[in-house]
Parts: structure tokens; C-alpha cells; sequence
């Protein structure tokens, strides 16, 4: 992948913990998040939502109405993140959330 200024380097990988800062941001409504497509979180119930979060596209597993883990991240300069079930403990974006993070953050998905 080539960065956005036209040069061939290529962007470093996005990582867990940036797509994690977004989505903390949004729990401390520094950053404003909107659902992507038509269905509401609770009727997705059990399989993947998309969000926007100022141009970042995150897509999250619902979980029967829980926030299970993160699945992928587009930041708007093209990096990407992607899940890998091989990955340790603390690698998913969701995972980085502190308690009350990831119970606010579920209250906004719940609210979209």
C-alpha cells in the first residue's frame, strides 16, 4: 500500500491500540459515532455492525446484544486492522477498553 502523498513508502500497519484510542474517544465524546447501513445493534443481535467514527470504519461483533470484539478498522489514511484469532490476549481493540469504556460504548451502539 502507498501513502496518501503519492510517495511509494508504504503506511505502517494500523494497530489495536490506535483503533482502541478512537473508540475510547468516542466514549468521552471527543469523536462522534454513526452506524453504517440500516439495521440498528440490536437487530444485527448476533453478527457483525459497521460504525463510522469521523471517517474510521469499524466493524464490531455484536454478540447477542453484547460487544464481543472487534473484527476490522479502515482509518480514513488507508491503514487497516483486521482480527486474527491467533492473535494473544489484548490485541483486539475491544479488549483495550476499560470496563466502563466498553459499557458505555455499548449504551451508544445500543442508542444508534
Amino acid at each position: 500500500m502507498t501513502s496518501m502523498t503519492g510517495d511509494s513508502a508504504p503506511l505502517p500497519e494500523l494497530t489495536a491500540r490506535e483503533v482502541c484510542q478512537a473508540l475510547r474517544e468516542v466514549t468521552f465524546g471527543r469523536r462522534t459515532i454513526s452506524k453504517v447501513g440500516g439495521h440498528s445493534w440490536d437487530e444485527v443481535y448476533a453478527c457483525h455492525f459497521i460504525v463510522d467514527v469521523e471517517g474510521w470504519h469499524v466493524t464490531l461483533h455484536n454478540d447477542c446484544d453484547t460487544l464481543d470484539y472487534c473484527e476490522k478498522a479502515l482509518c480514513p489514511d488507508g491503514r487497516r486492522w483486521a482480527f486474527d484469532p491467533g492473535d494473544r490476549y489484548g490485541t483486539d481493540p475491544v479488549a483495550l477498553l476499560s470496563t466502563w469504556e466498553h459499557q458505555t460504548l455499548e449504551r451508544m451502539l445500543n442508542a444508534l
